[in-house]
C-alpha cells in the first residue's frame, strides 16, 4: 500500500462477531462501505496462557496454525483513525478450514485467489516480522489466552472484493480456505 515498513507490529483488534469458518459467506456492508478488500494471511493460532514471553520459547505457545483472510474496509480505513471499525464488521474474519499442529510456519507459500485468479504470493519467510517477534510483542502488550488467534500480515497484492466474487486463501500445509461474498 506505498507506506513505509513498520518499526513495531501495528496492533488492531477484531470482535468474536467477525469469525466465520470454511465455506461460508462474507457480507457487504455496502450501506457503511464501498470497498472492502481481501488480506490473506497465516493464522497462529494461541495454545495456552503468553505473557512476557522470551523469544526462543514462542513456539511453546503455539497450538497451530490456519488460514485467515483478514477483510477490511478500505475506505473506512483511511478515514479512521483506528482501524476497528474497517476491520470489525460480522463476517469479515473467514478462518479455516483446519488448524494444523505439525507445521514448521517459516517458510510456507500463501496465495490468495479471487474468482480463480491468483492476487497475492509470497511465502512466510519474508514477513516483516517473524512469528516470534510477533508473539513476544503482543505479549508484552496484553496477555494472550488459548484460542486467540494472530494474524501474521498479508503480501502485496491486495484488492476489492465485490458482491458475488469468491475469494480463497491457500497456505502450504493447511489447505484452502474459501468464502463467498454476498
Amino acid at each position: 500500500m506505498k507506506k513505509s515498513i513498520p518499526e513495531e507490529p501495528l496492533l488492531f483488534m477484531k470482535p468474536s462477531t467477525s469469525v466465520i469458518g470454511h465455506e461460508d459467506k462474507i457480507s457487504y456492508p455496502k450501506h457503511m462501505s464501498s470497498r472492502i478488500d481481501y488480506e490473506g494471511e497465516l493464522a497462529v493460532v494461541i495454545g495456552k496462557t503468553a505473557r512476557w514471553i522470551e523469544e526462543n520459547e514462542a513456539f511453546d505457545y503455539v497450538f497451530g496454525y490456519t488460514c485467515i483472510n483478514d477483510i477490511t474496509a478500505r475506505d473506512l480505513q483511511i478515514k479512521d483513525v483506528q482501524y476497528t471499525r474497517a476491520k470489525g464488521f460480522d463476517t469479515f474474519a473467514p478462518i479455516g478450514p483446519v488448524i494444523e499442529t505439525e507445521l514448521d510456519p517459516t517458510d510456507l507459500e500463501i496465495s490468495t485467489y479471487l474468482n480463480d485468479e491468483r492476487r497475492q504470493h509470497s511465502r512466510t519467510s519474508e514477513l516483516i516480522f517473524n512469528i516470534p517477534k510477533l508473539l513476544v510483542f503482543i505479549s508484552r502488550v496484553m496477555t494472550l489466552l488459548t484460542g486467540d488467534i494472530i494474524a501474521t500480515g498479508t503480501p502485496s497484492g491486495i484488492g476489492p472484493m465485490k458482491q458475488g466474487d469468491t475469494v480463497e486463501v491457500k497456505v502450504e500445509g493447511i489447505g484452502i480456505l474459501r468464502n463467498y461474498v454476498k
